[in-house]
């Protein structure tokens, strides 16, 4: 498997290509266009790459094609006549794919353009076909070509395709990769058998970008519903499958991504200096060179859900402390002394904590520390599997495709950025005994260090917070019963300034324990021991299984199994923490 790297395209890419997400489009199309409508259909494409370019924002647009003549190469011309990032992915060895070639014209149009590239793969050889195979035209080189699309559409946020519109049986062709990005279906290479629950839902993996266009042969013309040079939107949308406008929910995905980016950017230098990263240099030397995009992104992850995480608990705390001050001053007012600097008081305080709620709401910080946090373990997953050379139990998924699937849809933009992490990895799986012992040391670990060092600790930290929660409950009683016992045992001899003192306390305790209780609500204290709790048993039963296990197959399965867990665990999660935001109304019940 060849790899080249850095061709004369990627010149002028600043650092968005190191901490910015890039926006990929791949190509399928036709190899016969009409020369007519050549002209016609380049200006098309021209005018979807500026329009992406201006939405795109801060992003870098990249272009994936496998330069194969016809509309592979038309597009690959424009993307690098704007100065686009070029990416070609090969369905076999470059000197097999050369035979489809017409001549050597061909042959050195395919080689300028390639030299062109940032980067070059050849995907490995489907199951059951060889090198020899791929010598002669047949099922083997139609079967390399399914793969091909099938890689494409995994890979991809746009899949442009310059296509005659009508259905296809042709495996790997044009019509069936299509078919592929919106059904997740390839009738003889994948199994239909093998298609899931992400044909059934709403995704964001199903963007077509379809130019009409004709073919150089009979019956070449597209079918009466759609005119040649025409252009749509084309996703499985119940009720506008096509648009000539980009549909809503993937204007919110690519704002979600870009969004990301800004973050990225912004915060650029402090993530380089602070970021905990997953792979050091000594392990890159001799694990997969494409780990180091997946460590990367997962670096620029982590350390923003960490800053958000900090400031979403900040506005937690203070919004909590702020609510205990308002009841407090309540019961000033109504138990001591009905003075109105305690309801001026009680309304300051209300404003403070709702103007930190409103920055915190109008900064996302919440949303993001929870996207930012699911992002960051579903790459640290798909690193750690792509280290030990785990892969898929099916030929047309990849690790990004089910995390989150049934989830809400907006979320989508998370397995949009595992989706560019992991092309390279995805394209040059590896399997080899340094990368699977790597991952059994860091990722898994011991009782201090991996992730059983790391979910032991963290659950000991959580069971200590509660404590404190539970030691309050256990004093607001104490204090309740102490006062009560008092006011009916001694209360006739009691002055009235005592009294209201012991109401006083008695109160400020019961809203103490209170305000502590909503804040672990807030922060999920007890659902979060009970899932430190799970994942550390999963991390310890799949410590036992691998030591068991009789050979590097086995292991990687069990590898398989635990990383599905953790990313359904974390799905669970964020959906756990989502509606645990504050606001003013629920500040004002708990000041109340």
């Amino acid at each position: 498997m060849k790899t080249s790297d850095a061709g004369s395209s990627a010149e002028g890419i600043d650092d968005r290509s190191q901490f910015g997400l890039p926006l990929v489009v791949a190509v399928t199309g036709h190899r016969d266009l009409v020369p007519g409508e050549v002209p016609a259909i380049r200006q098309r494409v021209r005018d979807l790459f500026t329009d992406l370019s201006s939405r795109a924002g801060e992003r870098n647009l990249r272009v994936m094609s496998p330069l194969a003549e016809g509309a592979d190469r038309l597009v690959a011309e424009e993307a690098l006549a704007l100065g686009l990032e070029l990416i070609v992915p090969l369905p076999m060895p470059r000197e097999l794919y050369a035979l489809d070639f017409e001549d050597e014209d061909s042959a050195g149009e395919f080689n300028r353009l390639a030299a062109r590239a940032s980067e070059l793969y050849e995907l490995p050889l489907a199951a059951g076909v060889t090198q020899d195979q791929l010598r002669n035209s047949g099922e083997a080189r139609a079967r390399q070509y399914a793969q091909l699309g099938v890689f494409l559409c995994a890979h991809c946020h746009i899949l442009l395709a310059l296509w005659d519109g009508k259905p296809s049986d042709e495996l790997g062709g044009t019509g069936q990769i299509v078919r592929f990005h919106h059904d997740d279906i390839m009738p003889g290479y994948a199994k239909a058998s093998v298609a899931s629950q992400q044909m059934l839902v709403d995704d964001e993996s199903d963007l077509v970008y379809h130019i009409v266009c004709s073919r150089l042969r009979a019956e070449g013309a597209p079918p009466p519903d759609l005119q040649p040079l025409d252009w749509w939107w084309f996703t499985k949308d119940r009720d506008h499958p096509r648009s000539k406008e980009l549909p809503r929910q993937h204007r919110m995905i690519f704002a979600r991504s870009s969004e990301f980016s800004h973050d990225s950017l912004r915060f650029a230098e402090s993530i380089e200096k602070e970021k905990y990263p997953l792979l050091d240099n000594e392990a890159s030397s001799h694990l997969p060179a494409g780990l180091e995009k997946i460590n990367r992104l997962f670096c620029i992850a982590d350390w923003l859900a960490i800053h958000y995480q900090k400031r979403t608990l900040a506005a937690f705390r203070v919004t909590h402390v702020l609510a205990f001050f308002m009841g407090l001053m309540f019961l000033l007012y109504s138990d001591m002394a009905a003075l109105q600097y305690f309801m001026f008081a009680f309304l300051l305080f209300f404003l403070c904590a709702a103007a930190v709620q409103f920055v915190a709401t109008r900064q996302a910080w919440h949303r993001k520390y929870l996207d930012y946090r699911a992002l960051a373990e579903g790459l640290r997953v798909q690193f750690y599997w792509a280290a030990a050379g785990v892969n898929s139990d099916s030929i047309s998924k990849f690790a990004h495709d089910n995390f989150l699937q049934t989830q809400d849809p907006e979320l989508g933009w998370i397995r949009n950025v595992m989706r560019v992490a992991g092309t390279r990895c995805d394209a040059e799986p590896a399997a080899s005994p340094e990368g699977l012992a790597f991952v059994l040391r860091e990722w898994i670990g011991d009782t201090d260090s991996g992730q059983l060092g790391y979910f032991r600790k963290k659950g000991l930290e959580r069971i200590r917070k509660n404590r404190i929660t539970e030691r309050l409950a256990k004093l607001s009683l104490l204090a309740s019963v102490i006062v009560i016992a008092s006011m009916v045992v001694a209360g006739s001899f009691m002055s009235a300034e005592l009294r209201d003192g012991l109401m006083i306390g008695m109160g400020s305790v019961l809203l103490l324990f209170g305000i502590r209780q909503a804040y672990a609500h807030s922060t999920a204290e007890k659902e979060l021991i009970k899932q430190y709790e799970f994942m550390l048993r999963i991390f310890h039963n799949a410590r036992r299984r691998l030591g068991n296990a009789t050979d590097s197959a086995e292991q990687r399965q069990i590898l398989r199994a635990l990383g599905g867990s953790a990313l359904d665990e974390h799905a669970e999660w964020i959906l756990m923490h989502r509606d645990r935001s504050l606001d003013q109304g629920e500040i004002w019940r708990m000041g109340s």
